[in-house]
């Protein structure tokens, strides 16, 4: 299976030859960021940080549509949300809340997790467990209901 770079590549040809323009600007982007990583480490980023960056991005655009949306420029916040689904496409599958539960109680009951005092054991396990396929957010909502009991 190709790697991110290499399935952005391919797609941004396939952009090119399709004349999807924002497609075509959304995989450029990624790509400019997956660039200015790497320059920054000195070193090609691993599948693992591209995926962290690609979440950030979605986060990043996230937060933007709320502020477009308060300040009256609904256009604008829909430019946003259709970049969150060309970034998401290239991200794993996000699991459901019951899926975080569930892997969240299984590392609970691993760690003997009981107060909300272990919440950053329980996190630090989860968030690498669960990397690309749940955002830190939800899965700490989740973890503080449950250790809160």
């Amino acid at each position: 299976m190709p790697g991110i770079r290499e399935q952005l590549a391919e797609d941004m040809k396939t952009a090119m030859r399709g004349k999807e323009t924002e497609r075509l600007s959304t995989i450029r982007m990624m790509r400019s960021e997956i660039l200015n990583k790497d320059k920054e480490k000195g070193k090609e980023t691993s599948e693992e940080d591209i995926l962290k960056l690609l979440q950030s991005m979605v986060k990043r655009r996230e937060d933007a549509a709320e502020q477009y949306d308060k300040g009256g420029r609904p256009e604008l916040a829909q430019k946003e949300r259709d970049e969150i689904v060309i970034v998401q496409a290239y991200l794993p599958a996000q699991m459901d809340d019951a899926g975080i539960r569930a892997a969240a109680e299984a590392v609970i009951a691993d760690l003997g997790a009981s107060s909300p005092k272990d919440m950053g054991k329980v996190m630090g396990v989860l968030s690498k467990q669960l990397s690309g396929q749940a955002t830190g957010g939800r899965i700490s909502q989740i973890v503080k209901e449950l250790l809160n009991g």
